[in-house]
């Protein structure tokens, strides 16, 4: 299955609305990425919004690969563009990915946006893409990151060490959770009761 033949159509909840990533959002991406000045935090990957449009064009040429769904996350009630996500690493034939490249408008975070972005990226995967493991991995100093993964139910699998080299020259120990098909019905459940959504 080609990437883009999956990733033509959002996802669509209360809070917000998980466009397929375009070009056309770089400029409200540039906005959104001032928001907290997030490309200072030098353990994340958050592009600068002068690069913003490349950082769009890596995206969508590793969508052309079908290695990547990309999107623009967009906040339902103000109607602003707040962030980005990706499902990345997708392993069709081990029928696994991650969830990564996530980042949000620091007025934002600790909001219901996360919670229902994942909520949604987590029901693809595992009820449309049919696959049977969802990864997270983040910077082993990424507290804030740490945390958000750990409060949507995922486990630990392990921390991966000398993982990479970045930019600056600093070596990243990576840490890998996971969330499984068969823990994917308790999660969903308690993702949305976080999100005061009754089950149907």
């Amino acid at each position: 299955m080609n990437a883009q033949q999956v990733n033509d159509n959002a996802l669509v909840g209360e809070h917000v609305v998980l466009e397929p990533l375009t070009l056309a959002h770089a400029p409200a991406l540039s906005i959104a990425v001032c928001d907290g000045e997030l490309w200072q935090l030098w353990f994340t990957k958050v592009p600068h919004p002068d690069d913003v449009n490349d950082y769009i064009s890596q995206a969508l040429l590793a969508e052309e690969k079908g290695e990547t769904l990309a999107f623009a996350v967009r906040d339902r009630h103000s109607g602003a563009i707040v962030g980005c996500t990706r499902i990345c690493h997708w392993q069709q034939n081990h029928r696994r990915l991650e969830i990564g490249h996530t980042w949000y408008a620091k007025s934002v975070q600790r909001t219901a946006v996360n919670t229902e972005c994942k909520l949604l990226l987590l029901a693809y995967a595992f009820e449309t893409l049919d696959v049977i493991a969802v990864e997270f991995r983040t910077h082993i100093q990424n507290e804030v990151s740490r945390q958000a993964i750990c409060r949507l139910g995922a486990n630990q699998d392990g921390i991966l060490r000398n993982h990479q080299i970045l930019e600056n020259g600093t070596i990243r120990d990576t840490v890998v959770y996971s969330i499984i098909d068969s823990e994917w019905g308790e999660v969903k459940t308690a993702l949305r009761n976080k999100l005061n959504v009754t089950t149907p």
